[in-house]
């Protein structure tokens, strides 16, 4: 397949590796926004079109359109759970466009999706930063090693001020000096 081209190369394969990944953290919080706003289909609709991508489709405007759909249902969001949930699911959609470019900000595109799961966790536990740390860990064991080879090509996450970009840099400093990749 022909490799995207920037700073680095990323070929489809990774790309969707990327995606399935990203993917799988929005599903499992995607009931979350759909509880708080069930006549909202756009989160839905970005993970559709992110699956589509990672079962072979080519990348389309229909990723792009869905992404930002979702990302403004996050906006929209009752709640800061079903803001995380629409915001996951428009990072799914959006990761078939992760650019090979050495900027931080990049990462986000790997990372967010799973930081707002263990934001969630954290939150579901009354604030307990443990539940966060905890849904880190699995993610760290459970990240496959061609994620963690295309996140090792970009530069650290930045730490930022809010959880959710905390919690994201904890996530990208456990993948990166994971051993046995």
């Amino acid at each position: 397949m022909t490799p995207v081209s920037g700073d680095f190369d990323l070929s489809m394969d990774e790309l969707r590796a990327v995606a399935r990944f990203v993917t799988e953290a929005a599903e499992s919080v995607l009931p979350r926004f759909t509880e708080a706003v069930p006549d909202d289909p756009r989160p839905q609709a970005a993970i559709a079109a992110a699956r589509e991508f990672i079962d072979g489709a080519g990348r389309s405007k229909r990723q792009r359109v869905t992404s930002l759909d979702a990302h403004r249902a996050a906006k929209e969001a009752p709640d800061d759970v079903s803001r995380l949930a629409a915001q996951a699911a428009g990072d799914a959609a959006s990761a078939a466009y992760l650019h090979p470019i050495s900027k931080a900000t990049q990462v986000g595109h790997i990372l967010r999706a799973h930081a707002n799961l263990a934001l969630i966790a954290q939150i579901d536990a009354d604030g307990n930063p443990e539940a966060a740390a905890v849904q880190l860990d699995k993610v760290c064991g459970n990240a496959p090693s061609i994620v963690v080879d295309v996140l090792r090509r970009y530069p650290p996450a930045p730490k930022g001020k809010n959880p959710a970009s905390q919690l994201m840099a904890r996530l990208d400093t456990k993948l990166r000096t994971r051993h046995g990749d």
